[in-house]
């Protein structure tokens, strides 16, 4: 049966029938997995939504020109990503919102199996992981970006 309030304990069944921890050290392991898979959502937000900053860099007219901006295969740096196009940028930012959305989903399906250890392991994965990839405030060409704190969208 399906627990339908917080509870504390080693016993978990966590998104699949076959992953069912028994002892402390299989409970332990989970937690650290948690932990790990939402400090790793953290890091493919970051990426993404960096990709989309350097995708959408329109180049102004100073760019084009600069000699400083050519790769050294002789081709121009356009918006920060050379000879790259506009469909496969998208293809690429379809790809990594995809890959995010379902590390969200299954993130949240393991918060739902209201183990008080595992909702601790991904909120705390969720914060180091935001601490560690995406607080950097060395970057010097700050942009909004409209951002979702959900972990599941």
């Amino acid at each position: 049966m399906m627990h339908m309030t917080f509870y504390w304990g080693r016993r978990v069944t966590l998104i699949f029938d076959s992953w069912k921890t028994e002892t402390w050290i299989s409970y332990g392991l989970t937690l650290v997995a948690c932990f790990l898979c939402s400090a790793f959502y953290q890091y493919m937000e970051d990426r993404r939504l960096r990709f989309k900053i350097i995708a959408s860099t329109a180049p102004n007219s100073q760019q084009l020109e600069a000699p400083l901006l050519i790769n050294a295969d002789g081709r121009k740096m356009i918006g920060g990503l050379a000879g790259i196009g506009s469909r496969t940028a998208n293809l690429v930012g379809a790809l990594l919102f995809g890959i995010n959305s379902a590390l969200g989903y299954l993130l949240m399906l393991a918060v739902m199996s209201f183990n008080g250890g595992v909702f601790l392991a991904i909120v705390s994965g969720l914060s180091s992981g935001y601490l560690v990839f995406r607080s950097d405030s060395s970057v010097d060409d700050l942009r909004l970006v409209v951002d979702n704190p959900c972990a599941c969208a």
